[in-house]
């Protein structure tokens, strides 16, 4: 009968990817966004709630809420930095999404990527940076300023489409990019460009 139900859904989504998400997330923890549901809160009904977001997401109705802001201190006393923190079940629907994306795009990424992605850090990059200090005397420092806070959605949106056809996703990019950001002092801020960093969108 469960197959049943997920053949009549318009999005082929499985309660697998959607369970594999939840392990990813439970993995790696994490503060509990707007509503204030932490892992444990949400492993009370984890049945119940994984298949409410494999349900949702699988019929079109998702919808994302808001993300809380919460202020991070910039290291050396240079201000803040706000980073969104999701829902956990918002977490594991950001996170199916990606393993999508990721099954796409890791084969196609230089081998000197390191940012966000699997099995690779920035210890990694330290590493071949030092690799190379030994071969050349100089190095290139750059940072695209505010890119998180600047970021064009039609942008982001034109590269989901150009790896992937499943509309699904690129609905759902579309949904979590225009999510309300929750400010520190509870305010609802509506957002035209930049994506929060912390998202998995």
């Amino acid at each position: 009968m469960s197959e049943l139900k997920s053949q009549i859904k318009p999005f082929e989504i499985s309660k697998l990817e959607v369970w594999e998400a939840y392990l990813k997330v439970k993995a790696n923890q994490g503060a509990p966004g707007v509503d204030g549901c932490t892992i444990e809160d949400f492993e009370k009904d984890l049945k119940g709630n994984l298949y409410k977001v494999w349900n949702r997401m699988s019929s079109g109705s998702y919808f994302p809420p808001p993300v809380r802001g919460v202020e991070i201190p910039k290291p050396h006393g240079g201000g803040v930095r706000l980073l969104g923190v999701p829902t956990v079940a918002d977490r594991i629907a950001q996170t199916v999404v990606a393993a999508h994306l990721e099954k796409r795009v890791e084969p196609i990424f230089h081998p000197d990527s390191y940012g966000y992605r699997p099995g690779r850090s920035a210890l990694d990059a330290v590493a071949a940076c030092r690799q190379r200090c030994w071969k050349k005397k100089w190095a290139i420092d750059l940072d695209v300023a505010k890119f998180f806070d600047s970021v064009r959605w039609n942008l982001v949106i034109k590269a989901v489409e150009a790896h992937t056809d499943a509309a699904w996703v690129v609905l759902y990019v579309k949904r979590w990019l225009a999510a309300p950001l929750q400010l520190p002092d509870g305010t609802l801020q509506e957002r035209f460009r930049g994506t929060p960093q912390g998202n998995a969108a």
